[in-house]
């Protein structure tokens, strides 16, 4: 499939209008069609769409942890930990790490804190991070939330490849969101940063 087809794929799958469609092209690319985009615009659009896009995967996952495991992956996906972003892919790498077959640990809160941990512990690992992942009441609120700790750390290693976008993360996220405050992120926006800049650092790595 082409990036182009992958792209009207998910404009279908968000059930987007034209208008918003192309609203979300225009704060992408600064283009208000698909047509004449190059490979980098269209990554760009792609990103923004699957953060919004209905995700289908080979293995489906509920249970009452499903949301929270599943955005810790693909936060490993981003920081190029995990190489396949896949549900299927998490519930076999659980299992290996915990033991625990995938209906169990979806529904049990000691069950699925362990799972969460073993995750936890391998992105921490493998990022070098100790700091991912984790709260200190003597810093903001910001400084807090695991999204802004996920998109500052891909930052930082854009950083070491001389490979950021713009001069400053905040100026970054300001610009990507549309708001005035880095504070005014809604969910969906952080959502789409983080896996913008996860495309970004999966490229200086290829």
């Amino acid at each position: 499939m082409t990036a182009l087809a992958k792209i009207h794929v998910l404009k279908s799958k968000a059930c987007l209008d034209d208008d918003t469609y192309r609203d979300i092209l225009e704060r992408e690319t600064g283009k208000r069609s698909s047509k004449g985009m190059n490979q980098v615009e269209q990554l760009k659009v792609i990103t923004a769409l699957q953060a919004i896009a209905p995700r289908q995967v080979g293995q489906t996952v509920a249970g009452s942890f499903a949301k929270k495991l599943q955005a810790l992956w693909i936060a490993g996906y981003n920081l190029g930990v995990v190489d396949d972003r896949s549900d299927k892919a998490m519930v076999a790498f659980l299992r290996r790490q915990t033991g625990l077959d995938h209906h169990r640990f979806l529904q049990d809160p000691a069950d699925a804190n362990k799972a969460i941990d073993a995750l936890k512990l391998w992105i921490r690992r493998s990022t070098g991070n100790q700091d991912l992942f984790t709260r200190d009441q003597s810093q903001p609120a910001l400084y807090n939330d695991h999204r802004f700790q996920v998109c500052s750390h891909i930052w930082s290693e854009l950083v070491k490849q001389d490979r950021t976008p713009v001069g400053t993360l905040t100026a970054y996220l300001v610009e990507r969101s549309g708001h005035s405050d880095i504070l005014q992120q809604t969910s969906s926006d952080w959502i789409s940063a983080m896996n913008a800049l996860g495309t970004l650092l999966r490229a200086c790595k290829r």
